[in-house]
């Protein structure tokens, strides 16, 4: 080896995600591809962390919008390719489904409660989004037109990101019911206790920690400059309060923020107790959401 030779550890280390080749797209559906498992983040002393991304295959005459998918699961567990409860047996599934209607669909990595505590999983979203803007020539997208889609924790960090992301703004977001106030008791959630969710998210008992609660609450960064949401929540909803989405929708209208709240009665967490019918009532108009704030941006 001589002294321009690169270390071996760096010859040796997989390419970073901003320059590394993206794998082959594997037809799906009819007018469906999926890019399964690309890196887009390095953390150090951590995972590699990965996004799919649902693509139309037909031919494009421009780059096609995004929706940008946060999953749930406590904050602690979950899988990007999960949209919660009641979609897991739906034929083609609700990816698949999006990006037929001619927009492409990444469902992100982020890192869990178990691996780092907030803001990392934030942090995440924005890496993501800052990678498929980078690589959006190659894969054919434009981030300037994305809605971010969250279900219950996911649908809590997609709240922050829409609230917060600069770059690129995004068109809106779509959340399913989704925490939004991690200061203030409601349903079975208490600040003071620090077994919660929300605590090992914060990596201490929200009431021990208030400032942090108060930088993780969707609640309190509500501005003018908001993004158009849809929030929908189920008002027998046993592990997330309803008023969660109440409130944030009370304080997005006060801020002059369009918001769309829709209620839905008999509904529990996960769309338990909903019928088939009900759930791909939901889909379907948190889709057309999604695809008129796409055509808008």
């Amino acid at each position: 080896m001589t002294a321009a030779d690169p270390p071996v550890r760096e010859l040796i280390a997989a390419p970073h995600p901003d320059r590394a080749a993206l794998p082959p797209a594997d037809p799906r559906e009819p007018g469906v591809r999926l890019l399964r498992g690309v890196p887009y983040h390095v953390v150090e002393g951590s995972r590699p962390l990965e996004l799919d991304l649902w693509l139309p295959t037909d031919d494009q005459a421009e780059p096609v919008p995004l929706v940008l998918f946060v999953h749930g699961g406590s904050w602690r567990r979950g899988r990007r390719d999960d949209m919660g409860l009641r979609t897991r047996t739906w034929e083609p599934g609700p990816f698949a489904r999006i990006a037929a209607t001619g927009c492409a669909v990444a469902c992100v990595d982020y890192r869990l409660s178990g691996e780092a505590t907030f803001p990392a999983p934030l942090d995440d979203l924005n890496a993501a989004l800052r990678w498929l803007t980078l690589r959006s020539a190659e894969l054919g997208i434009d981030t300037r037109r994305t809605v971010v889609w969250g279900e219950s924790a996911g649908g809590h960090l997609a709240a922050l990101l829409a609230l917060t992301s600069t770059t690129p703004p995004l068109a809106g977001a779509v959340l399913w019911y989704a925490p939004s106030d991690l200061t203030t008791a409601r349903g079975c959630f208490t600040p003071e206790d620090p077994t919660t969710p929300e605590a090992l998210l914060l990596g201490a008992a929200p009431a021990t920690v208030p400032e942090h609660a108060h930088a993780a609450s969707p609640l309190a960064r509500a501005h003018p400059g908001a993004p158009p949401f849809l929030l929908v929540h189920g008002n027998e909803d046993t592990l997330v309060s309803c008023s969660h989405s109440q409130s944030l929708a009370a304080a997005l209208e006060k801020a002059g923020a369009p918001v769309e709240l829709w209620t839905v009665a008999g509904a529990d967490h996960g769309w338990h107790r909903l019928s088939d019918a009900q759930v791909e009532e939901i889909f379907t108009h948190s889709l057309a959401f999604a695809r008129r704030l796409h055509r808008r941006s």
